[in-house]
């Protein structure tokens, strides 16, 4: 559905993508980049809208630069919040249907809006919308050609955990209908629910390629770090300290930083430990569990 050979992108001086090349198959694909990686320059360059400095790609067998069908068969949610503001959801969607110049695209668009549960009779202008509300009009938009490859960069971002589900969902039924779904998103949750194809793209270049999970055990011979608050931090850090539970740590009055080689066991000991000693837990956090951290770790073994 999409190949990437090779693939460079200049902006001047600024190397924005570095010879990338990829195959993504009909399905939900997560591409994953840090601010500045190049995934939203490589996102523009699949839908046509830019063309790659050095490289080729095709898309549904074609350039969707110079194929104007192709770019038909593509649906695109920028990561940009870019609405007309004065418009209702409807409106604004039914817009984005006469645009692909859709036999009744107001009908279209109604059902769009239906697909991630909006309600396409709300009077509301989207000026007015939450963050997560926007994000679904941005989807819906993106749908109303009923695209055979879908590209989301930061689509969750805002959503809360219910509409989160509701929309991961969503993209998994687009894939399993033989869509091919490239979504984005800077966090590893996430992409455990995504999908297990994971693109990783840091600095440009394709950092790593693989299933989510042979992606985080890239990490696993390096400690993990956990943030505890608790009541009684130092009294805590002791006993972690004596049942060999952690190899290094910082702490205060009340935080501790901790660094294990055996995430799991200390999930499991901290709570009956803290219970033992009388200590109130308030937080146990991964530290490195972000994009951020997984990008740094794939960076330093190139």
């Amino acid at each position: 559905m999409i190949e990437v050979h090779e693939v460079s992108k200049f902006f001047g001086n600024v190397v924005a993508v570095s010879d990338v090349s990829c195959t993504i198959e009909p399905g939900v694909t997560a591409l994953l980049g840090p601010n500045g990686a190049g995934k939203s320059t490589l996102f523009r360059m699949l839908c046509g809208l830019t063309p790659p400095s050095r490289g080729t790609l095709r898309v549904l067998g074609a350039d969707p630069r110079r194929d104007r069908d192709v770019r038909g068969r593509i649906g695109l949610v920028p990561q940009q919040d870019a609405l007309f503001d004065h418009l209702s959801a409807v409106e604004f969607v039914t817009v984005a249907a006469a645009s692909h110049a859709m036999a009744d695209p107001a009908a279209v668009a109604a059902r769009a809006l239906g697909v991630v549960d909006l309600d396409p009779n709300n009077p509301k202008r989207v000026g007015a919308y939450s963050k997560g509300m926007r994000q679904r009009v941005k989807v819906a938009a993106a749908l109303v050609n009923d695209p055979e490859v879908l590209i989301l960069d930061e689509p969750l971002t805002g959503l809360d955990p219910v509409q989160r589900r509701r929309m991961t969902a969503l993209f998994h039924r687009l894939g399993d209908d033989g869509r091919t779904v490239l979504v984005s998103s800077h966090v590893l949750d996430e992409v455990a629910r995504l999908g297990s194809r994971v693109l990783v793209i840091a600095q440009g270049r394709l950092a790593a390629t693989g299933d989510y999970r042979d992606l985080r055990e890239l990490m696993d011979d390096r400690p993990h770090r956990v943030r505890i608050t608790a009541s009684d931090a130092r009294r805590l850090a002791t006993r972690l300290v004596a049942d060999g539970l952690i190899v290094a740590l910082s702490l205060d009055e009340r935080h501790l930083v901790v660094d294990t080689l055996d995430v799991d066991a200390l999930g499991r000991r901290i709570a009956p430990l803290a219970i033992e000693l009388g200590v109130r837990l308030f937080e146990v956090a991964p530290l490195d569990e972000d994009l951020e951290s997984v990008f740094r770790y794939l960076v330093e073994r190139r």
